[in-house]
Order: structure tokens, then sequence, then C-alpha cells
């Protein structure tokens, strides 16, 4: 006999209007979860939930739906981090059923990076639907139906499902659009790509996000040297890195140390603008509370509730 237990304190602590922590784990590339969970382990008590990928940048790793259940038999919150790219609908109804029976709650919808940004360039994209859809997918789940509104006979979902926005975005209007189309798709919390301009962050919560209730955390990603900064800008779509930062961490003597540094003046700033952190540290996870502890934010208040058996599989 095996049971699953629901967790609950990322939706409690958004329903409480905490100030919101979450961190980002990469699945394992390979049959081993022990790293991912070595990382995550050295978070608890820090986030309020650990996010896992699904095949970012179009990289093979380990189902973000069986990474998020280890992590959750470990006592550890996941968000399971939802792609488009790579299933169909009934793919993604098939994974989201699943998840929810194995009591993995919050899913973050997202539409997925090209797979050009990845490894396996031959490969073939689906794209059937797009994030915004994949949220009016799981408002749909949530009310007992399918998507083609037939009704999911045996029981609802009950998905606590976010999305991403990107601030930094180039078009004010399309990203006004997108945000809007998302909050009227049922996001309930909003994660942030990587960010560097907090004045365009600020102009974002005050000129967009104002009003609307719903929490939006800005990423903070741990930049390790000037070297680092250089992959990521030449690497991952839609981000960019200032040539100060990456003078700043080229000039430092120890630059693993200045990225540290960095990260925990963006922490502080962007407490004061938004709602939240989406902290970011590939490989490097572990060093998260450090920079937490540098910033000044304290260790998470625990919502736990007493165990709920959601599934019992023989």
């Amino acid at each position: 006999m095996h049971n699953t237990t629901r967790l609950n304190s990322f939706r409690k602590a958004v329903k409480a209007r905490e100030f919101l922590v979450t961190a980002e784990v990469a699945p394992p590339k390979g049959g081993d979860p022990s790293h991912m969970l070595q990382m995550a382990q050295a978070l608890k008590g820090r986030v309020h939930a650990v996010n896992i990928t699904d095949g970012s940048r179009a990289v093979v790793r380990m189902s973000s739906f069986a990474s998020s259940v280890i992590l959750s038999q470990q006592g550890i919150e996941p968000i399971c981090q939802v792609a488009c790219r790579d299933r169909n609908r009934i793919g993604l109804e098939a994974d989201l059923l699943g998840a929810h029976a194995l009591g993995i709650h919050n899913i973050l919808a997202l539409t997925g990076d090209p797979v050009k940004a990845g490894d396996r360039t031959d490969a073939k994209s689906v794209f059937d639907l797009e994030s915004v859809r994949l949220l009016q997918l799981i408002g749909k789940m949530n009310q007992g139906l399918d998507c083609d509104d037939k009704p999911l006979t045996d029981g609802a979902t009950d998905l606590f499902v976010g999305a991403a926005v990107d601030p930094q975005c180039k078009s004010w209007s399309g990203l006004q659009s997108r945000f809007e189309r998302k909050l009227a798709a049922g996001a309930q919390f909003f994660q942030s790509q990587l960010i560097t301009d907090f004045d365009r962050l600020e102009k974002f919560m005050t000129q967009i996000a104002s009003g609307c209730n719903k929490p939006v955390l800005a990423g903070i990603f741990l930049l390790k040297s000037a070297k680092n900064a250089q992959f990521i800008n030449r690497c991952v779509p839609g981000v960019n890195i200032p040539e100060h930062i990456i003078d700043r961490l080229a000039q430092a003597k120890e630059p693993l140390a200045e990225g540290i540094k960095i990260a925990a003046e963006q922490v502080q700033i962007a407490r004061q603008l938004c709602d939240g952190v989406h902290m970011m540290a590939v490989k490097r996870e572990d060093l998260i509370p450090q920079i937490l502890d540098l910033a000044g934010i304290p260790p998470v208040v625990s919502y736990s509730l007493p165990s709920q058996v959601v599934s019992s599989l023989r």
C-alpha cells in the first residue's frame, strides 16, 4: 500500500497574502533523482513551494509529473510546470488527471520553449494548445468537464494553476493583453521570467498588475560568473543580462560570492515592488537560503494541514 499526501502550504500562503518565495529545480537528466532531492531538501523551510520544470530549453529530462510526485513523497510541496510543446490536449488532460490523483495540485501552465532552443532540433513540436488555452482547459477540468465540455465521470480536478509573465517584454500592449487573457482564463498566481530591469517591473506592477488581486513573483536568477551570464544571454530565449552586471561579475575576485550578493540585492528590490520572488539557481539551489538570508527574508510560515490521503495504490 502506498499513500500520497496532499500538501497545502503554497495555496494557503497565497490566500494569506504572505510574501511568497518559490524556487526552481530541474528534474534529473537520467533515472536517478538523488541530486534533485538534495537540492530541494536544502530549500525546506525557506520556500513555500518548489517548481519542477517541464522540458525547459527543449532539453530532455525526467517527467515533471513524476519528479513532482517524488518531491511530494519527501514532504516538499511542488509546483509542477506543464508545457504545451510536447503533448496534445489528450495527453495534457491525461497527465493533469494523473497529477490530481497523485496529490500534485499546483500547476504552472506554460506554452513551452521552441524545439530549436534545445539539443533535439529534429524533434516535432505539438503546440496543440498554448498557455492561455491550457489555463482554460484546467478551469474546465476543475468544473468537472473535459476540453469538449463533456463530463469527467469520475470526478473533477482541484488544480491551483498559475502562469508565467515577462514584464521585460518589448511589446507593452502585447504584455498587457496576454496578462489580462491569462487572468481571465483563471491564473491564480504569476511567476515572472528572470528580471534585471526593476524599473520595468515597477511599471508593470503599477500600470498592468495593479488591482488584479493575484500575486506576482519576480524571477531572481543566481549568476555564477560573467561566463554564466553570457551563456544565458546567448542560449535562453527572451533574456538579456545587462553589461554592467556582467562587468561586475568579471571584475569580482570571487564571482560566485558576487553573484549571491547581486541576487540578494535584487530580492530586496523585488520585495518593495511585488508579492514574492521566484528563485532560480541552476545546479546550486542549495545556495538559495544564503541569498534569502543576505536579503533579510525570514523562513516561511508553514501552512501544512493534517495529511489527507488522495490515492492508495496497490
